[in-house]
């Protein structure tokens, strides 16, 4: 009766942001003398609340029922499988609120009918912005993932499914046999080749049956309620294809649906009812990715996600404050990064991208869904916390370090840039490691001087660092780094 079975694949993104404390600004705490720590920025009776809350109405009433379907399929020939996307700042919530919580993800994964897919640590856009620190966030996943369910996710989800060719070429550089996109790329129900990468395969979302139970299932105005199991089932059962993969937001179950909705009873039926269909079969993406050979290579320049109705990166990007606060973030990574590990870290939670989604000032149906999320009681008030947070942050870094007004950008003669400082001692860093080739080269432009004098504002280095200049090899080296370590001496008396 079918000529192939269809593979259904069931995912789910799991993430809960640290959101900052509303009255930053307005509570004067952005004029307050201490150093950036978490809890001076972050909400934690806030955070701790809502993730309580979210665990009694979704993820432990969701983890049960899931439990329950692995183990009720597990001797059957078609097993009930099912897929995670867990962000790192997710789990530490968990480890932080409610250990329970994650217990019941690590007794599902034993089950070995569970997926663990991987994305950023910090659920953030550095994959728009910064090839090196997206590297290092997925790297943190990565060992977090192994660190407490013991496994290496093969299959890579990134931040709310943004995608493009550029995304897809590094996630294979990383070793990654799948990665997730939206389907308004082509037909989702195929397997594809990202253009210009050679063995990672993409996967894509059909995100018309997704919303049918991520957005449209509790709405009376929608001319197929109620959604039941085996309605949707046959959905499934008819749509032709390779694979279905169907990819939402954990808390639809429970939280986004209350139980009075039946979500939870529409959960527990599904299995059962699609199984009842011969033509298919539960499949986790890294055993689609095994089975399924792309259909046809897909290119896609402009970044696309799951967001919104214009699914692309509009949601985080699509207004000037939102521009404001992405590039003033943007500017501190580098100087955050020289402050050391504790102020970089504060950093990275400030690039959760849910800080940006709440900023989104268009109305309509999409307003309303940024509504539901946001903390905020409108985009605007979410826009002076974030922003003064930045700038206090900014304010700290200044005082921490001895901060240019412009990085200094280390390069080779052919313009391949080696690094960038923006502080005296980030500048020592950088020049300990450079090759002196490089340091005659810029030595040569008088690049050193000019940057002391104009970002620095300070002549008396200006004038040593000329003097260095002159200078070959590790002399030069030498020279630069002691009139610079002065420079730092003297700072550090005045301050």
């Amino acid at each position: 009766m079918f000529e192939h079975m269809t593979d259904i694949s069931i995912s789910f993104e799991v993430h809960q942001p640290f959101r900052l404390k509303k009255e930053f600004f307005w509570s004067g705490s952005i004029f307050r003398r201490t150093r950036p720590h978490h809890d001076f920025y972050f909400d934690d009776i806030e955070n701790r609340n809502v993730f309580e809350r979210v665990a009694e109405k979704c993820y432990l009433p969701a983890n049960r029922i899931m439990l329950e379907l692995i183990k009720r399929f597990s001797d059957t020939d078609r097993p009930f499988k099912v897929a995670y996307s867990l962000s790192g700042v997710f789990v530490e919530q968990c480890r932080r609120y409610r250990p329970d919580v994650l217990d019941t993800f690590i007794e599902m994964v034993d089950t070995g009918n569970v997926e663990i897919l991987d994305q950023t640590y910090y659920h953030s856009l550095t994959s728009l912005f910064d090839r090196k620190e997206f590297r290092e966030q997925v790297r943190m996943h990565r060992e977090l993932m192994w660190d407490i369910f013991g496994v290496k996710p093969t299959i890579f989800e990134n931040t709310e499914l943004i995608y493009n060719d550029e995304i897809a070429a590094m996630a294979e550089d990383m070793g990654y046999r799948g990665i997730f996109a939206e389907g308004v790329i082509a037909d989702p129900n195929h397997v594809y080749r990202p253009e210009g990468c050679r063995s990672i395969s993409l996967l894509l979302r059909n995100y018309q049956l997704t919303d049918d139970i991520g957005f449209r299932f509790s709405s009376r105005n929608w001319e197929e309620f109620p959604l039941t199991a085996d309605k949707y089932a046959a959905w499934l059962a008819a749509t032709p294809g390779r694979c279905i993969n169907l990819f939402m937001d954990y808390e639809t179950f429970g939280e986004h649906h209350w139980p009075e909705t039946g979500i939870f009873e529409f959960l527990r039926c599904l299995p059962g009812e699609i199984l009842k269909w011969k033509n298919l079969r539960f499949s986790t993406p890294a055993e689609i990715v095994e089975r399924v050979e792309p259909s046809r290579t897909v290119s896609v320049r402009s970044a696309r996600s799951w967001a919104d109705l214009e699914r692309d990166t509009s949601c985080w990007l699509g207004n000037a404050l939102q521009w404001a606060c992405y590039t003033y973030l943007q500017n501190l990574q580098g100087p955050s990064r020289e402050a050391g590990e504790d102020t970089l870290r504060i950093w990275r939670l400030l690039s959760l991208s849910d800080h940006l989604y709440y900023i989104f000032t268009h109305g309509g149906g999409p307003g309303e869904v940024h509504s539901y999320f946001s903390p905020y009681g409108n985009p605007y008030d979410a826009a002076v916390t974030y922003f003064s947070v930045l700038s206090d942050l900014h304010r700290r870094l200044s005082e921490i370090l001895d901060m240019a007004d412009h990085p200094f950008v280390l390069s080779t003669k052919d313009g391949a840039e080696i690094g960038t400082a923006w502080s005296t001692q980030g500048m020592v860093n950088m020049l300990s490691r450079a090759d002196t080739d490089t340091l005659e080269h810029h030595a040569s432009l008088g690049s050193f001087a000019t940057w002391a004098s104009q970002s620095l504002g300070d002549e008396r280095l200006a004038r040593a660092l000329r003097k260095a200049s002159k200078l070959k090899g590790e002399d030069l080296r030498g020279a630069l780094l002691d009139a610079l370590n002065r420079r730092m001496k003297r700072s550090a008396k005045k301050s």
